[in-house]
């Protein structure tokens, strides 16, 4: 819902009930990043447990989910607007929680695999529809900065507490607990939607377009396997250039059935706003750049430092404390200088922050490393809660789980999608120089050049931006969107 420009602001002070929604609603958000990370950090000790035979196995646990995750995001996006927000957010968190406590007891490899698809089926649905119920729970202008704001804080902080925690417990208890901790925290967020949420949906729901929606889904799930199976199949060899071939052939078909159907998934004129479709790449880039440099810069603790995943874990407490202040007072921030020029400096504090984590020497530099990283959380959540102000911003609230869904989507791809390249990057570095016998000094060399890829990529989100968002209006002065106009 477009806010009217002649009218004043609506106070963004919040009573304890909308206290309370807002806390629910970015809860169900940190359970599915705290998802992503604290898994990621078990995966050694589940490999050994379960007995998984192999490393690319092993890499399922985390492939499961992220691929079924991106998949599903934007139909469930479009279907929280026709059937119900509140019913796809109680039915994703039911999901969700039943197959976290699955995965916590598997005892077979298969089983916790099949248990991450349904985790990921459950966070497809309450992505976009948490997103969705926020939206529209929250007045598009000075109050809906706010809430984003809290969320994109929140967003961090479960990746960050995941990182953590993940070493914590798995050391102390077991992996299995890291499932279980994810199964108790969706118990309390059903607990809490069932008394906090009412229903939301479009009341002129048409039937869901079934075409696009099998295009749609289709053609993502190519894409995101391809890529996530690139590395180990080979990226030349013709299972991965025919996946990712075909992904590129269902979007299109896609697109195409999307301009003749009378009620499309994805209405045409959506998709071509400027602020979806270069909001949406610069969302692409900073979720996967600043997750590619995390996993970088851990990699580089360990394998260069030489810490503990307990001690690399702790180093990153600067990146998670400045990605809270900074959604914390981010409703400043785009207050102070508006949402794009927001979006463009958060993308180039995370660019300049993470090319300075070039000049990390193999002998370590622990003041370096802390500046760069709270450059790179403050920059990154900064990015963050612009984007989805871009992406929701002159929409109706009957769209708002559409956009929901577009946002999801481009953060999962983001981090999907960009891994696997800058693992590349640095694995063509690492090999070429390999053959001098220092192992320490091609691992460091290889990183510096991830690094260094990561950062010009978020320089080039930064340049987009620039282009294609400069002069865009924001939210308080934004127009209602009518069909066929591209804002």
């Amino acid at each position: 819902m477009a806010t009217d420009a002649s009218r004043p602001d609506p106070p963004t002070r919040f009573g304890a009930r909308r206290w309370l929604l807002l806390i629910m609603l970015c809860a169900s958000q940190f359970m599915v990043a705290l998802d992503f990370s604290i898994v990621s950090v078990a995966l050694p000790a589940i490999g050994h447990d379960l007995g998984f035979t192999s490393t690319a196995d092993l890499q399922w646990v985390m492939t499961a989910f992220i691929l079924f995750i991106a998949g599903f995001l934007l139909l469930f996006g479009r279907a929280s607007d026709l059937f119900g927000r509140r019913r796809l957010f109680l039915i994703g968190v039911a999901l969700f929680t039943v197959f976290s406590l699955a995965g916590g007891l598997a005892e077979t490899p298969w089983l916790l695999i099949l248990a991450r698809a349904g985790q990921g089926i459950g966070a497809a649905m309450v992505g976009p529809s948490a997103m969705s119920l926020l939206t529209t729970s929250f007045r598009e202008g000075p109050e809906r900065q706010k809430a984003l704001s809290v969320n994109g804080a929140v967003l961090m902080l479960g990746f960050i507490v995941g990182v953590i925690s993940g070493g914590i417990i798995t050391g102390a208890l077991s992996w299995r607990w890291t499932m279980l901790l994810l199964a108790i925290i969706g118990g309390l967020v059903f607990v809490a939607a069932i008394a906090l949420l009412e229903e939301s949906k479009d009341a002129n729901a048409a039937r869901l377009d079934v075409p696009g929606a099998v295009l749609a889904t289709a053609g993502i799930l190519a894409l995101v396997y391809g890529i996530s199976t690139g590395d180990s199949a080979g990226w030349a060899s013709p299972a991965t250039i025919g996946t990712l071939a075909a992904g590129v052939v269902f979007l299109g078909l896609f697109l195409y059935a999307e301009a003749k159907h009378p009620a499309p998934l994805a209405p045409l004129d959506v998709l071509r706003r400027r602020s979806v479709k270069w909001g949406g790449l610069a969302g692409f880039i900073t979720f996967g750049m600043c997750g590619g440099a995390t996993v970088l810069e851990t990699l580089y603790m360990q394998d260069v430092l030489g810490y503990s995943p307990m001690r690399t874990g702790l180093s990153l407490i600067p990146l998670g404390g400045s990605a809270v202040i900074g959604g914390l007072i981010g409703n400043r921030t785009i207050g102070a200088l508006g949402v794009p020029r927001a979006l463009v400096c958060g993308l180039l504090l995370q660019a300049v922050s993470t090319g300075l984590m070039v000049l990390l020497p193999q002998t370590g530099n622990f003041t370096l490393l802390v500046l760069t990283n709270i450059g790179l959380g403050f920059g990154h959540v900064t990015a963050v809660i612009a984007f989805n102000i871009t992406v929701t911003s002159g929409l109706p609230d009957d769209k708002q789980g559409l956009a929901g869904g577009l946002a999801q989507t481009a953060q999962q791809l983001g981090s999907a999608v960009w891994l696997p390249v800058l693992a590349a990057v640095v694995t063509a570095r690492t090999a070429s120089l390999a053959v001098t016998g220092d192992t320490a000094a091609a691992t460091t060399s290889g990183l510096h050049a991830g690094l260094l890829t990561a950062a010009l990529i978020a320089l080039f989100g930064a340049a987009v931006a620039t282009v294609f968002l400069r002069g865009r209006r924001t939210a308080a002065a934004a127009a209602p969107v009518a069909a066929g106009v591209n804002d």
